[in-house]
């Protein structure tokens, strides 16, 4: 990761844990053209890895968690990420695997971050 890449990660990382309570353990960040793909391990609570333990409990999870954060960013836009990357957010693409507790999120932005901030 170049600078801005694990900047982007820090935020990425305290969003989660200011809007629900726990953010990931690690976040790996990489642009590639208009996006900042994320890559989050350690994402699970304690109570979440207990309810996990069980195939209807990981796909309640992955379902809520997902539509969980997709709507978060809905509702309070990253703003320290627009101003970070000097680029307007324009949607995001989550998914988690809950056995492995690894989650991606897409970050799409409305310019080329990747030239923009080339290594």
């Amino acid at each position: 990761m170049n600078r801005m890449e694990a900047e982007f990660s820090n935020l990425v990382k305290s969003y989660r844990k200011k809007h629900m309570g726990k953010g990931p353990e690690r976040v790996t960040t990489t642009f590639c053209k208009c996006w900042a793909i994320c890559e989050m391990e350690g994402n699970l609570s304690p109570v979440e890895k207990f309810m996990a333990k069980t195939g209807d409990g990981r796909q309640m999870l992955r379902t809520t968690r997902t539509q969980m954060v997709k709507e978060l960013y809905k509702d309070f836009p990253p703003v320290e990420m627009e101003e970070l990357l000097g680029a307007k957010f324009v949607h995001l693409f989550v998914d988690i695997d809950i056995e492995r507790d690894i989650g991606m999120s897409v970050f799409v932005f409305d310019e080329d971050v990747e030239k923009k901030f080339a290594k």
